[in-house]
């Protein structure tokens, strides 16, 4: 198949529509092998310890973000000055959770007893190292990543944010990171998988050259059948790390990071992994300007389409869990 190429409109209309019972199955070439070698050499590649926490918005000057990070409880809040502070969530004198405590002038004041802590250590509270890339917010804890540390998150290459259209969906799941990578190293299930979101796609190379990258050819629907065909590239730069990158076609440039957090086990027991994944969309027709000024109105709409496609692809990741843990998964 050809790379898609960019038209004078971004929406093209597709010819020759193929019913989903009657496009080419994709179980043959969708090896087994392919994704769990694709999976293991993420898994070897370095992260420093760093884990995605959740969006960079999601912080603000007056409430901080709490998360349990890897069976670590943690809180993210402002400094006056905008800059991210963060640390264990448990306050030290009685363990309140800092998650519900107020942030004043830049410093986070426990709502049992007043305990005010401005980010340095104090009264046995130390902080963790945290990063702000300006779309997510990170978290270093070295006790639980066992790695040698980075002194910051191997953020992946993105568009401008000046110039884009950033929306971040984190959404939780009954199983382990590798599951949910896995799931994003196997492109071959989109069409079939997903058919209300893309269609006429092909995986056309793949894993190939040095940065070990699935391509894929597919068009985005629209309504009926109008589409936005695009050439992809997937990659795992990390082992909790999945990009998506479009490559050519319209859009080209625009990105979509998939994190894979562990969060800790629930009550009985079972691995429980958050989604952080975040679209950075970009275009250099004239008219995306207007989509940035709507910027607002489109963060919802993104999130809900992320939302909906990880609906049906955490089903895929925890079921995976689910046939690995009965020592049943054929792959």
């Amino acid at each position: 198949m050809d790379a898609p190429r960019r038209g004078r409109y971004p929406l093209s209309l597709r010819r020759r529509p193929v019913a989903w019972e009657r496009q080419r199955p994709t179980w043959r070439v969708a090896a087994p092998g392919i994704i769990a070698g694709a999976l293991e050499r993420a898994k070897a590649r370095p992260s420093g310890n760093w884990y995605a926490v959740g969006a960079s918005r999601q912080v603000g000057r007056d409430r901080p973000l709490g998360r349990t990070v890897a069976g670590t409880e943690v809180v993210l809040w402002r400094a006056a000055d905008g800059r991210l502070r963060g640390g264990p969530g448990a306050c030290p004198h009685l363990g309140a959770p800092l998650k519900d405590s107020p942030v004043r002038c830049g410093t986070l004041v426990c709502h049992w007893h007043g305990l005010a802590l401005d980010g340095g250590p104090f009264a046995g509270w130390e902080p963790y190292p945290v990063y702000d890339d300006g779309v997510l917010v990170w978290v270093r804890l070295d006790h639980a990543g066992g790695e040698e540390p980075l002194d910051r998150p191997r953020v992946p290459e993105r568009p401008d944010t000046a110039a884009a259209v950033a929306a971040v969906h984190t959404g939780v799941g009954h199983c382990e990171p590798d599951d949910v990578v896995a799931n994003r190293l196997d492109p071959w299930h989109g069409a079939w998988f997903h058919p209300y979101s893309f269609v006429d796609l092909t995986v056309t190379d793949g894993p190939a050259g040095p940065s070990d990258a699935f391509t894929v050819d597919v068009s985005f629907k629209v309504a009926g059948r109008l589409v936005v065909p695009v050439r992809a590239e997937f990659t795992a730069p990390g082992p909790r790390t999945v990009v998506m990158r479009i490559t050519e076609g319209e859009g080209a440039g625009s990105v979509v990071e998939t994190h894979a957090t562990p969060l800790g086990t629930d009550a009985s027991g079972r691995p429980r992994t958050a989604v952080v994944e975040a679209v950075v969309a970009a275009s250099d027709r004239p008219g995306f300007a207007v989509a940035r000024a709507a910027a607002p109105l489109l963060r919802p709409l993104m999130r809900a389409t992320a939302g909906r496609l990880w609906r049906d692809d955490m089903a895929y990741a925890e079921r995976r869990w689910e046939l690995r843990r009965a020592g049943r998964f054929p792959g």
